[in-house]
Parts: C-alpha cells; structure tokens; sequence
C-alpha cells in the first residue's frame, strides 16, 4: 500500500534495501491496538528511510495502516491508527460527508493537559477482539436499526465529550464514559463481549469509576472522579479480581513540523 501510495501521488522513492524487524511489549489481544501499533511503526520506518515524511499527508497514513491491515485480515477501523500516527490526545470526527469528500476523517490535536489522571485495566488472558468486531460490523451493513441508532448517539458522546474536556467537567466526562459501555453492552450483547470483560467494568463501577473498552475488549480504561483514595479502592479491587491496572501515561503529540506542513498542503 505505502507503494502505491507513493506511485499514485508521484513521489520517487531511492532503491536501496532494507531489513525491518519488530518486538512489542502491547500485551496480546488486550485491545491496546497491538497489531495496528507494529504496523504504524513500521510505515514511520518507511517514511524515514525513504526520506519522504514530508511527501506523505499525515492525514492520509491512518488510511494506509488500514489499508495494510485489510491486507493481512485484519478487522479494524479509523479511530486506533488516528491515535497512533498523531499521539498525545485527539479528536476525530467521522462525518459522512466530510470523509466523501476527503477520504479520511477530520483528526484534531487536543492539548494533553486536558485529560484527567486515567488508569488502565487488563486481564492477562484477554478476549480476541477481531471476533467482537465481526457481527456488529455486518448488522451495521445490513442496516440494523438499533446499531445505527447507537452508533450514531456513540458519536454524539464523543461530541459531547471534547467539550467537558474543553471545560474540565469531569463529571460530565465520567458519565459520558460510562454511556459508552452501556452503549457498547447494548449493541453488542453479553455473549459477544465476553464476562471477563464485563467484569473489569463491574469492579470498577464498584468503587464509583468510570469505565469504558480501550478498543473492542480485553481493557478497560478507568476514571475515578473523586481522585486518590478513589484510586486506592480501585487498585484494591482489581488486585482482588486479579486484573492488572496501571495508570495511563499520554505520550507527547507523534506529528513533527514535517508533518504539519504536510498536512496543510506541502503535497497539494
């Protein structure tokens, strides 16, 4: 895809060679975006090593990690590579005639100083998300009623949910998070998402937090509006439930003055 790319938009690439390998320590299945992370880094490898960060629109690589994920099979969507190729904190918006006339969505950088402390969730023997993806993906198609209703108030929420950061509302973020799931449970079922799953929001529901899925299961990010001691009974919880929890810690923005200027019309 990254040749095509470059082949469509007239960008000349030099013929040495190379040899790219990876590691990663994303644990496996957990709906950390693991796999769409090995494949991001590998186009940042791309991008460098043919020196042609600036050629390629910072808007158009989410659609060409996704692009070479449909290639190996793997189901996905936008919202995990918009957060990988941009980092730090950002808003995205997927209006339909936005992305017909685009070809991608609108990806808006947020300053990271509006995020509240959140915390991570997980079990050490997670779901396999790309199953959960499946049905609701095809009801989706078929147009199900019910699953463009409550994808369409899912957007609402991450409407809703820039401005109560915009505000620092932390208690509106906090039941925004929660509708989310509730959302999600509602749409997908309790057989699809799974009891462990399930679970790790229950634990944190228990001791007042926040919670929603990172991705399709497996994690769980958490937010506990009443702050540290808050935290304390959440950290208790889950060791009695034997998750894993760690607080979440947002790397700067990923985009560079490169891609800046890419992305406003370098390569028109």
């Amino acid at each position: 895809m990254f040749l095509k790319y470059c082949h469509d938009h007239k960008i000349t690439l030099h013929g040495q060679n190379f040899t790219l390998s990876y590691d990663t320590n994303i644990p496996r299945q957990a709906g950390l975006s693991g796999s769409s992370a090995i494949v991001c880094a590998s186009l940042n490898c791309l991008l460098d090593f043919y020196d042609v960060r600036h050629l390629v629109k910072v808007e158009h690589r989410p659609n060409l990690i996704l692009s070479a994920e449909g290639e190996l099979g793997i189901t996905a969507g936008l919202q995990d590579r918009v957060a990988q190729v941009y980092g730090g904190l950002v808003y995205m918006d997927f209006k339909k005639e936005y992305m017909d006339k685009m070809g991608h969505g609108e990806y808006i950088p947020m300053d990271t100083g509006l995020l509240p402390q959140m915390h991570l969730i997980y079990a050490e023997n997670p779901s396999d998300s790309g199953k959960i993806h499946s049905a609701v993906r095809q009801r989706w198609l078929d147009g199900d009623e019910l699953i463009r209703s409550s994808m369409e108030e899912v957007a609402g929420l991450a409407i809703a949910g820039r401005e109560s950061l915009i505000k620092k509302d932390y208690s509106t973020l906090a039941k925004l998070m929660d509708r989310n799931f509730d959302l999600r449970r509602l749409m997908f079922g309790d057989d699809a998402l799974g009891s462990l799953n399930i679970k790790m929001v229950e634990v944190a529901r228990s001791v007042g937090a926040a919670a929603k899925f990172t991705g399709s299961g497996g994690a769980v990010i958490t937010f506990c509006p009443n702050g540290a001691p808050q935290v304390r009974r959440l950290e208790d919880a889950c060791r009695k439930a034997g998750f894993i929890i760690q607080p979440v810690i947002l790397v700067p923005p990923l985009i560079t003055k490169d891609d800046l200027q890419t992305s406003v019309g370098i390569n028109n």
